[in-house]
């Protein structure tokens, strides 16, 4: 291939990568997610068996792994994108002392949060004070630690506790609904701060911590295991909700979410309570899979 070949793909490359992004501005997100969020709850046989035979061959989507390995039998395409796993599907790292990876997918990023702001992708970053909703949440998270982690349409959409945690708070905070896909993180500024998600926070055995599901266009639906579905309803102002007193307590590597569909998760621990492992951009997790080590304790 000569040199003006490899411009033109380049360029075309280029084109439609612009492209994509622009139509992340300009669709009309909740709508679009709105159709979406029916469309895949439709019971009608031959509607919701298209759905799940595309996804299962374009994906390779492993239901060896399902409680339910049959794709077919689910009632309909959300419950086969919420499907249960085998309980010996994923198993917890033997170190109770192991931080945890709490969903399946690949890691954007992670790392330290540096003077309050966080690392979204090359030439991109946005601050804890936004992605929390208000400046007084984030300051145990000056800095601290971050591990964000991108789900795929092929991968288990059931979020589970990094560590042993009591809820606090949760916090619905409205916004955009752009993609999470990475050619989008890589292009607009502050992408996780702007998303409508759900903020929810942990007191921990040895300090705070928050896991913070992001919606993302076509997929912006989250439900928790203390409060069923939370989004939608999408929200036109911040939403706080108290769990103090209610004594709601999850264990590490429990169940407390899902997405209806798929998006990211983020997770922040304070400065002195858990040390990283160094993992690549991209690499592959799983439920369960050490990220790091909890230093107190």
């Amino acid at each position: 291939m000569d040199d003006r070949c490899v411009f033109a793909l380049g360029f075309i490359h280029t084109c439609a990568m612009t492209f994509n992004v622009l139509l992340q501005y300009i669709l009309p997100h909740r709508a679009l997610s709105r159709v979406v969020y029916w469309a895949t709850r439709w019971t009608f046989k031959p509607w919701k068996n298209f759905l799940i035979s595309t996804i299962v061959r374009n994906y390779q989507v492993n239901m060896a792994e399902a409680a339910q390995p049959d794709a077919l039998a689910y009632q309909h395409f959300n419950a086969f994108f919420t499907r249960k796993l085998r309980p010996d599907a994923r198993r917890a790292d033997a170190d109770p002392k192991a931080l945890l990876s709490p969903a399946d997918g690949k890691i954007s990023q992670m790392g330290k949060i540096v003077d309050g702001r966080i690392f979204q992708a090359k030439g991109q970053e946005y601050t804890a004070a936004e992605l929390l909703g208000d400046d007084a949440s984030a300051v145990p998270y000056r800095n601290g630690r971050f591990a964000t982690i991108y789900l795929s349409p092929r991968d288990y959409h059931r979020v589970h506790m990094p560590l042993k945690g009591t809820l606090k708070e949760t916090v619905h905070v409205p916004g955009r609904i752009f993609s999470v896909a990475p050619f989008a993180v890589e292009a607009i500024p502050r992408l996780f701060a702007r998303n409508e998600r759900l903020v929810c926070h942990f007191e921990g055995e040895h300090g705070p911590f928050v896991v913070v599901m992001v919606g993302a266009i076509l997929v912006s639906s989250v439900a928790t295991v203390w409060d069923g579905l939370v989004i939608p309803p999408y929200a036109s102002s911040i939403r706080r909700k108290s769990f103090v007193g209610q004594n709601i307590t999850l264990e590490r590597f429990a169940e407390m979410a899902r997405f209806n569909m798929g998006s990211t998760v983020i997770m922040l621990f304070p400065e002195g309570m858990a040390e990283l492992d160094t993992l690549a951009s991209q690499q592959p997790v799983q439920v369960g899979q050490r990220l790091g080590t909890q230093l107190k304790g």
